[in-house]
């Protein structure tokens, strides 16, 4: 005959066993009705290098989240598309691409998957604004012989997503990099020049000295090669040698100016009145 503490140890033990049957139950439950709903999600990048990093992923020949018979962390064999009839037609506003696998065998993070069939996964690239777009994705897996549908828990979606925002970052990265080398390269062509312009100021210094008529026709000639004189209708003084840089004072045409310093295609100038900004070289003549 049981004793009183055996009894109450085995009844705790089945209410045990009774609640974890109860939570795992619940978990399923809400696995499944969270099942489907596909992933959407705004990035921080403009509609061009979005579509790019979705373009890189959906050639990658991998599907994340997913995998067969628990020997690779995800599908292979996957190939891009233009289209899937697992999908109903898109018509709202963005450009849709595709990324499908056939004779996958029971897929996992799909509910109730089973035998075998076609993996598919859509994405669609909407814009925002400038900086901004919408990225959804959505995953299905359909068997080949019942045509069962089995909806995506969402590990897929947002695996594949984490993929895209990792390209998105490499792209923006390589982007930054570009610009800060061409910045750099401008630096440098300027450092040259003003090199140049010194051992120029400092040859034609020497040169000078030798007599007054030299010394005259070399300050004529100093002043045709580091003077001009603004072009009509006028200018925009420059902050940077870019036409898209900040307008620092409109330069009316025969306003005479220094330059300071030469590149291939923008001149580094001082006015009269000591303000220093960058003009266009076609912008500029040479002293009469």
């Amino acid at each position: 005959m049981l004793q009183p503490r055996s009894f109450q140890r085995i009844f705790a033990t089945l209410l045990f066993l009774a609640m974890c049957a109860g939570i795992v139950s619940a978990r399923e439950k809400k696995s499944k009705e969270d099942a489907g709903l596909g992933f959407t999600a705004e990035v921080t990048a403009s509609t061009a290098e979005l579509t790019e990093a979705v373009q890189d992923v959906i050639n990658n020949g991998i599907i994340q989240g997913s995998k067969e018979y628990d020997k690779d962390p995800y599908v292979t064999g996957a190939n891009s598309a233009e289209s899937s009839p697992l999908f109903p037609k898109w018509t709202g506003p963005g450009d849709v691409y595709f990324k499908v696998r056939t004779d996958v065998i029971a897929p996992r993070n799909f509910v109730d998957s089973g035998d075998q069939g076609t993996l598919a996964v859509r994405y669609i690239v909407q814009p925002k604004d400038a900086t901004r777009s919408i990225l959804r994705i959505d995953a299905v897996y359909v068997e080949n012989e019942r045509h069962t549908v089995h909806p995506s828990n969402g590990t897929v979606e947002t695996s594949e997503f984490h993929d895209i925002q990792d390209r998105v970052d490499a792209i923006q990265l390589k982007k930054k990099q570009a610009i800060e080398g061409e910045k750099n390269r401008q630096q440098e062509i300027a450092r040259r020049a003003l090199e140049q312009r010194q051992q120029m100021d400092a040859d034609n210094l020497a040169a000078s000295t030798s007599t007054q008529q030299g010394l005259e026709e070399k300050v004529h000639s100093l002043r045709q090669q580091l003077e001009r004189v603004v072009k009509g209708p006028g200018v925009q003084l420059k902050t940077a040698p870019y036409r898209t840089a900040a307008n620092l004072k409109i330069l009316p045409p025969g306003t005479q100016v220094v330059i300071v310093v030469v590149t291939p295609y923008w001149l580094g100038i001082e006015t009269e009145d000591g303000l220093h900004g960058w003009i266009h070289h076609d912008q500029l003549e040479i002293l009469p």
